[in-house]
């Protein structure tokens, strides 16, 4: 049998900095319910090249959510049900290694899970669900994300592990060290559990993260003022929506299937046998695993 041929709809999550995404046609912010709660925000829709595109600003528009406060469930659930097949994670971040700069953008292939107050699957009693988390994002978006900021000559790695703390407050330099000690390349807080969830919704997600200062280890970190960050964060942003115009017609062309499984992350997840699977707890999982319930 062929496989079937996808449109996709990209979804872009915003990070600090990163409220909208100009050049979008055919703009309309909606309300999305869902039955997790309410997301950030509501979502932009539009066109970029004719592609379809859906935003979420991650902090929602002028940062009000904190990053343990942020409902994840909900966000990811909202893009979901909006049609979203391929997720780009925009993310500010500080930077664990001399060799990642302010201003400098790592495609992220790994993470470190760190965060400890935050709800993270949306299964649970009821309906009992293991996803393989061994490659936490889609290479395929990953490389297209390193080959645009390349042909923008945006200084970028390809690679790299992103630690998410919990915070709200920032590392301490032991803590710092520790990290480093790990061979972490970046520190944030909000990359989990999103791409956790992400992946049981089989979307396709992928993070750029945005450094926009170095970590406390680094000696020079105290010289480092909030207006020089707010500095890069803005300059990150514009780079950022740059990308974003780059990479769209590429990923948004017709496919079929994702090489890399992310798109069936659920075929062989779901554990709990079909009769005695929660009614309201699969009510809830229609949008994000209507697919294999």
């Amino acid at each position: 049998m062929a496989s079937p041929v996808i449109q996709p709809v990209i979804g872009i999550i915003g990070g600090s900095g990163l409220y909208d995404i100009d050049g979008l046609e055919e703009q309309s912010w909606r309300q999305v319910d869902t039955p997790w709660g309410a997301p950030s925000d509501r979502l932009l829709f539009g066109r970029l090249a004719g592609i379809r595109c859906v935003f979420l600003p991650r902090h929602g528009r002028g940062h009000p959510t904190s990053p343990s406060h942020l409902n994840y469930r909900a966000n990811i659930d909202a893009l979901k049900r909006s049609g979203v097949t391929d997720v780009l994670s925009l993310s500010a971040v500080g930077s664990l290694k001399a060799e990642l700069p302010p201003g400098h953008f790592v495609v992220v292939d790994q993470f470190i899970d760190r965060s400890f107050a935050r709800e993270k699957s949306f299964f649970g009693d009821g309906i009992v669900a293991h996803v393989s988390m061994a490659h936490p994002v889609c290479s395929r978006l990953g490389d297209a994300l390193h080959t645009a900021a390349s042909s923008l000559s945006l200084p970028v790695t390809r690679g790299g592990t992103y630690l998410v703390m919990e915070g709200p407050q920032f590392s301490t330099k032991a803590e710092s060290e520790l990290y480093r000690s790990w061979g972490c390349s970046v520190i944030g807080m909000t990359n989990m559990p999103e791409a956790k969830l992400a992946r049981e919704a089989e979307l396709c997600y992928a993070t750029l993260a945005m450094v926009t200062d170095f970590d406390c280890w680094h000696p020079d970190h105290d010289h480092v003022t909030v207006e020089a960050i707010v500095k890069v964060l803005l300059s990150n942003a514009d780079n950022a929506r740059s990308l974003v115009k780059a990479i769209v017609p590429d990923i948004g062309r017709e496919r079929t299937v994702c090489p890399c499984g992310c798109d069936r992350a659920l075929e062989n997840a779901v554990i709990t046998a079909g009769p005695m699977r929660d009614p309201e707890l699969l009510a809830k999982l229609a949008a994000v695993a209507g697919r294999v319930l």
